[in-house]
């Protein structure tokens, strides 16, 4: 473990210059500091907080997902990766993050001097700039619903996409389905770009083809529908898979003011689950994500990484739920 003593050696300066730099004292300049941080993450130094039982601090970092609700997706994973982290008495800080602070900020260097041990990542898309530093970091970070290859710091938890788009597409073919529309989220993330070719796979594997007027992408929210489900029922679909219950809910509304009933009409199947998918009307037929589980496999990861047990992938089994938005294919409909 590096010394205070061999980042001074290293970079030629006094061990009190780098004590400064280390904690932030206000007689040093931004760039010596700056200098001193990144030097500290290059060679693996913890402060001394970080080491200590009664300093054990982690980081959730959020973006892009709502959380704050018990109806929201995000709600029951952080209640999850909490409950878990507070039974080994770690403090957890919540902090919600956008694009412009990781511009500003390095995320080694964030968590060196802000004591975190580690952190827990939700949200977060590929084209973001705190991604790009995850090749190297040498911090304990738990992902969910992304993946960095070859970094022993660096684990992925999320649910089965490919399982739980098979299952789907199962359940919709032995209905008598073969028309079957996909909209997904954005292709800017990972867990999106899973899905997609979840889809494709299950549709070559069921020997169904693929129609280009019948795949679109868009963001995972109820308005994404009204762009795609006209164009989706005008070339014949009978049924949709959707990339999100957020979608699916969309999905539905836009094929009442079509007119098509669901599920006599067309079948809607959504993915997660979340708790007012049984509620909709029809009782939306989805994927289940258990998200109080994955925060805990969040967690369970992350502190497996912080004890240097290198965790790759942590994947959870989705469970297909029955519900109303599903039916036999109209014996009228192509």
């Amino acid at each position: 473990m590096a010394t205070i003593k061999d980042i001074a050696n290293k970079l030629g300066i006094s061990i009190s210059t780098v004590s400064k730099g280390l904690n932030n004292a206000n007689d040093i300049s931004e760039g010596l500091r700056q200098t001193v941080l990144d030097t500290a993450v290059e060679m693996g130094y913890t402060t001394k907080k970080m080491r200590k039982e009664e300093h054990k601090k982690l980081c959730i970092f959020i973006e892009n997902m709502n959380y704050e609700s018990p109806n929201h997706f995000g709600y029951d994973i952080i209640l999850g990766f909490k409950q878990a982290a507070y039974r080994d008495n770690w403090d957890v800080t919540l902090f919600p993050i956008d694009p412009d602070f990781q511009q500003q900020e390095k995320y080694d260097t964030y968590m060196l001097k802000n004591g975190y041990s580690g952190a827990f990542w939700v949200g977060f898309a590929l084209q973001d700039a705190w991604m790009a530093q995850l090749d190297q970091t040498t911090i304990a970070t738990a992902l969910f619903d992304n993946y960095i290859e070859k970094n022993p710091n660096v684990a992925y938890i999320g649910a089965d996409s490919f399982e739980g788009i098979n299952a789907a597409i199962d359940h919709l073919v032995n209905l008598g389905h073969r028309k079957i529309a996909f909209l997904n989220g954005s292709l800017h993330s990972m867990i999106t770009e899973h899905r997609q070719q979840a889809f494709y796979d299950s549709m070559h594997s069921h020997n169904l083809p693929i129609e280009a007027c019948l795949v679109a992408n868009d963001y995972y929210c109820s308005e994404s529908a009204k762009h795609y489900v006209p164009a989706f029922l005008a070339n014949g679909a009978t049924a949709i898979v959707c990339g999100s219950d957020e979608i699916a809910y969309g999905v539905m509304a836009e094929c009442h003011r079509e007119g098509f009933r669901v599920p006599e009409d067309i079948s809607v199947i959504g993915f997660d689950d979340l708790p007012q998918s049984g509620e909709s009307t029809p009782a939306l037929t989805t994927i289940r994500q258990e998200r109080i589980e994955l925060g805990k496999c969040g967690y369970a990861a992350l502190n497996n990484l912080i004890n240097h047990v290198s965790i790759s992938k942590i994947l959870l089994r989705p469970q297909f739920i029955l519900r109303d938005s599903t039916s036999v294919k109209c014996p009228h409909a192509s």
